[in-house]
């Protein structure tokens, strides 16, 4: 007796259908909050979208537990164009004992990475006309070394000198979303951490910070995107 076989027409998946279903969003959202979790550095939505599973969506999933995380001891931040889990601003006192500054930066690296941030892209020469005095390698390799600063795009000039910028992990350590973000003459005076007079370099600011009407489109025009 033959045996019978199924002839039936096989039923294939659509090209385009994955094998596997997408995670709901709130297993997407527990994906991120681990991601971040065990990251020291933050982390890019692209990162996070390449490690979850195909058909995820990251930057979703960071909006709603950056919600979640509202009000709590800990948030989600942006820095530049990644996010990480921060202690909440009003907390950071708690980690007093655990933020201890192991090295103090000299007065020459201090007005250096002022007028890189106020004033980026900027190429050494301007720094040093900016401050009236030559700035040491040193200096400049020490900020480097700490990854508060980068090296930029050239300039379209003669020679071609390469610009400096700040660097995501300088936005983080002083939590700052974007350069934007720095604050002004006003507020450093009012927080004390700066006289009646203004160091090198900042001594243009006073015109624009003055300025209430104009003062958010002045500091603007400092920064290229």
């Amino acid at each position: 007796m033959a045996e019978e076989t199924d002839v039936r027409p096989h039923q294939s998946k659509p090209a385009n259908e994955s094998l596997f279903e997408t995670p709901p969003m709130a297993e997407q959202e527990r994906m991120v909050e681990a991601i971040l979790f065990a990251s020291a550095d933050p982390v890019t939505i692209a990162d996070m979208n390449a490690r979850m599973p195909h058909g995820c969506d990251a930057k979703e999933a960071v909006e709603h537990l950056h919600n979640r995380y509202e009000g709590r001891g800990v948030r989600v931040v942006r820095v530049g164009e990644a996010y990480a889990i921060r202690t909440a601003p009003d907390l950071g006192y708690l980690m007093q004992k655990e933020t201890t500054e192991t090295r103090k930066l000299s007065r020459a690296a201090i007005e250096t990475l002022a007028i890189i941030a106020y004033h980026q892209p900027v190429t050494r020469a301007e720094i040093e006309e900016i401050r009236g005095v030559s700035v040491s390698r040193g200096t400049i390799d020490l900020l480097i070394e700490m990854e508060w600063i980068r090296f930029g795009r050239r300039r379209m000039t003669p020679g071609r000198p390469v610009t400096f910028v700040v660097t995501p992990g300088f936005l983080d350590h002083f939590g700052l979303e974007t350069a934007r973000d720095l604050p002004g003459l006003k507020e450093l005076r009012a927080a004390g951490l700066l006289d009646n007079r203004p160091p090198p370099g900042l001594a243009e600011l006073d015109q624009v910070d003055d300025d209430e009407d104009d003062g958010d489109e002045g500091q603007g025009e400092m920064f290229e995107e």
